[in-house]
């Protein structure tokens, strides 16, 4: 099989989850990734839940996840050495993925101005929290800060009156790392039409701005908030979570009017169908605070286990609230491939696959994460730096080795 980024050269500098997280998409995709760390290495080693337990292997799992596949050095690019490095190894590449601010690529002469002039045909992709122009240009963002707050998802997500959800960790970065990663492959085919190098900019906002399309269309027409709903004041009856008698959710999403009828028969409250109250759309709209607190005792009935075999029976359009470890172990998930095993020095553990398929194409784990500094010297010795360079360049703390 081919891999459709075979032969192409990435050079990223980058830490934590989202442009990292496009890097190793890269590198699934066959492109040989260098990874470029600071000499104390990407923030995100260590800072995640490490995997516990009796024959559970000591391993970075997060970190193993947005890195697989890389070849991995350390250079201090704040050192006028170690950015020559970096820009030496930029001139080489097709690719270039960094998620600092405007203002540090220029002052390391890493912007897109200065690579384009060593290299005219390189991709040049920036990943950050509002963009490369505006008044935030210099803002630093996070996901929770860029994409789920400023982006209005933890409004438009929060029940009226209660606390705004706690977030999970990195949801918006992988958003995010999947937007920069298609911008450079629709990039590599305009460099691959013209000859002309480009220039890429991925923003957490302007990714948000996606994902909140479906709220976010009509507000740029009315200038209006979407209606804070909650659950008790859905659109139609059979949407939401509902909890059951072992304390776990059904997720439903029936839209009226068909599903109604069939619902009510399948659970035991055929009179639901002609309760005045319920027998209409615009009736169990008016009276959905009632309906809520019927249905919510109709679900405490019975355990999910239980729902599980009514609703399916029935063909209903539900969900389980899974837990984490309930996915992993999910068939389905399985049998599509989203957990393939990644060998590691640890040892062989499962991980998640990218979200990409093409048949006949060459889409897979190319190998572990890289260890810090584990390929500077292989990497620099192919930029043709000889032996005593490097020595040099190490003891000047320049580049950093295993």
């Amino acid at each position: 099989m081919t891999a459709a980024l075979e032969g192409v050269r990435v050079v990223e500098l980058a830490g934590w989850m989202a442009a990292p997280g496009a890097a190793a998409m890269m590198a699934d995709l066959g492109a040989d990734v260098i990874k470029v760390e600071p000499l104390h290495g990407d923030a995100m080693r260590g800072a995640t839940r490490q995997p516990e337990g009796d024959g559970v292997p000591k391993i970075d799992a997060s970190f193993q996840h947005d890195n697989r596949g890389k070849r991995g050095i350390a250079i201090a690019v704040n050192k006028p050495q170690g950015a020559d490095l970096v820009r030496r190894l930029a001139a080489r590449a097709d690719v270039f993925v960094c998620n600092l601010l405007p203002r540090r690529q220029v002052k390391y002469g890493l912007d897109s101005q200065s690579l384009l002039t060593l290299n005219p045909r390189l991709v040049h992709a920036t990943l950050t929290g509002y963009g490369v122009t505006g008044p935030d240009v210099e803002r630093a963002g996070y996901d929770i800060t860029a994409y789920f707050g400023r982006g209005g998802i933890v409004h438009t997500m929060t029940e009226p009156e209660s606390w705004a959800p706690r977030l999970r960790p990195a949801m918006g970065d992988h958003t995010a790392a999947l937007a920069l990663l298609s911008s450079v492959l629709a990039a590599l085919r305009l460099v691959e039409r013209t000859g002309v190098g480009q220039v890429v900019d991925v923003s957490l906002l302007a990714t948000a701005a996606w994902t909140m399309a479906t709220d976010l269309a009509p507000t740029l027409v009315d200038g209006q908030d979407p209606p804070a709903q909650g659950r008790r004041a859905r659109p139609h009856a059979l949407h939401g979570a509902f909890k059951t008698a072992d304390d776990r959710w059904v997720l439903l999403f029936m839209p009226e009017p068909r599903w109604w009828p069939s619902f009510c028969e399948a659970v035991g409250r055929p009179q639901w169908v002609t309760d005045e109250r319920f027998a209409t759309i615009a009736a169990r709209k008016q009276h959905m605070s009632e309906l809520t607190d019927e249905m919510d005792q109709l679900f405490a009935e019975r355990t999910l286990p239980e729902w599980d075999r009514l609703l399916d029976a029935h063909g209903f359009i539900w969900g389980p609230a899974a837990t984490v470890a309930e996915f992993a172990a999910d068939p389905q998930a399985e049998q599509i491939g989203l957990f393939p095993t990644l060998d590691t020095p640890a040892g062989p553990i499962r991980t998640i696959a990218a979200p990409l398929s093409i048949a006949g194409a060459d889409v897979a784990l190319r190998g572990p994460a890289p260890e810090l500094g584990q390929h500077t010297d292989e990497v620099l010795t192919e930029l043709g730096l000889s032996a005593d360079e490097l020595s040099a360049l190490a003891a000047d703390e320049v580049i950093g080795r295993p």
